[in-house]
């Protein structure tokens, strides 16, 4: 099985940025349609930002133009680089790899354990 490891949450002020990775272990990341997903508190785990083996982009509305999803498949890592971030943005976030398309927070196979992202006012 895939083994997925996210890092780089913290805590930052509105307006601050922040790099998430994601590596992949136990199989190669250049076969996995990635992603990353959002859970706020009190609320149901969501897409932020997807990204297919070819590297095809997707950014839910809130997002775009702030964040920017990669793929390293030579050091099996996805990245989430957050900019301008806002106090909406805080939630644990969730690192996803699957072979199908797209990627669906009910039937993805691959979740990372999550990394807290808090953003205060």
């Amino acid at each position: 099985q895939v083994q997925l490891v996210e890092s780089g949450g913290g805590l930052v002020q509105a307006g601050g940025s922040l790099r998430l990775s994601c590596v992949v272990s136990g199989r190669t990341a250049s076969i996995y349609n990635m992603g990353w997903f959002r859970q706020a508190p009190g609320k149901e785990r969501d897409v932020v930002a997807t990204i297919t083996w070819n590297s095809i982009t997707y950014y839910v509305d809130s997002v775009k133009g702030r964040f920017t999803v990669s793929r390293d498949d030579a050091k099996n890592t996805v990245y989430l680089q957050m900019d301008s971030l806002k106090p909406e943005d805080t939630g644990v976030y969730y690192c996803a790899a699957d072979r199908n398309w797209p990627l669906n927070p009910v039937r993805v196979s691959n979740w990372g354990q999550g990394t807290q992202v808090t953003v205060s006012s």
